[in-house]
């Protein structure tokens, strides 16, 4: 079998066309056609049929995908296991939603850095969607995330909560000495999270429960952008529950009550393997 022909095919699956396939690989679409045309005849099957503009699986190519799966990743791991012991450390690659708190990663991830064996921590940002289409083509060995993975989809993935906590709503000194009674904010300058934000629609659920109408001073898809402009007095901003000391280190911030009810969740998404990263294992509670 020609390995690199399977290659094409198993991108071509995740991304559901031909054209995307060809730009990950900065080749021409006709050539990645070719190579499919090629490995299909190989085979004897047809692995992928047009549905639209689309081009779904037929039963030999979820078979064929699913060994693909297998042999790609382990491929992958192969090549981190040789660049391990070349260097003395191993690597976790986590990608990180532009929506989660940078402070929270940090609590996750601090831990498995000061295991005891040397790591090199690979972090890349990017949206949820983003975040799951490379988890599926093994480009992560770990995604955090402020949800989890929607029921009923095809990913073969894992996904476990791994930290659920209330928030706090905070400002800066001169901020929140303007606007100091919790009960009494209507009207006052808000930095808020933009709405595709899972934690969007709790806030919203929250003015509207304790009849507050605030003015929404910036929205944000990036948190650390966020409290950022906080920092700098631009408006009220909600933080996970945190002491009065870290709440004065991390965001130059006093807080001015709780916001019990909206909860900071951060889930963590792995996908399915033969053979588990092991600080992916530790940090999720996965067995075998």
């Amino acid at each position: 079998m020609n390995y690199r022909h399977l290659y094409y095919f198993w991108l071509v699956a995740r991304e559901g066309s031909v054209t995307r396939a060809a730009e990950r690989l900065g080749l021409a679409v006709q050539t990645v056609s070719a190579q499919l045309a090629a490995l299909e005849q190989e085979l004897g099957k047809s692995l992928l049929a047009p549905q639209g503009r689309r081009l779904v699986l037929t039963e030999a190519g979820r078979l064929a995908l699913g060994y693909a799966d297998q042999i790609f990743l382990l491929g992958s791991q192969l090549r981190e296991a040789l660049e391990a012991a070349d260097n003395g450390a191993g690597r976790l690659a986590v990608g990180l939603s532009d929506a989660l708190p940078k402070a929270t990663a940090f609590q996750l991830l601090e831990p498995l850095r000061q295991a005891g064996a040397p790591l090199r921590l690979v972090c890349h940002e990017a949206s949820f969607t983003e975040l799951l289409a490379d988890l599926a083509l093994h480009q992560y060995d770990l995604v955090l995330t402020d949800r989890p993975v929607p029921p009923g989809g095809h990913l073969r993935v894992r996904s476990r909560l791994l930290q659920d906590v209330p928030m706090l709503i905070v400002a800066s000194p001169a901020l929140a000495a303007a606007w100091p009674d919790p009960a009494r904010l209507t009207g006052a300058p808000f930095l808020l999270p933009t709405r595709s934000s899972a934690l969007r629609l709790q806030l919203d659920q929250w003015f509207e429960r304790h009849k507050l109408h605030p003015q929404v001073a910036g929205e944000f898809e990036d948190t650390a952008l966020l409290t950022t402009f906080g920092r700098a007095g631009a408006g009220l901003f909600f933080v996970p529950d945190m002491d009065a000391t870290a709440l004065r280190e991390q965001f130059g911030a006093v807080a001015i009550g709780p916001a019990a009810e909206v909860r900071s969740q951060c889930y963590g998404i792995s996908s399915e393997r033969k053979i588990d990263h092991p600080l992916v294992a530790r940090l999720l509670g996965l067995s075998g």
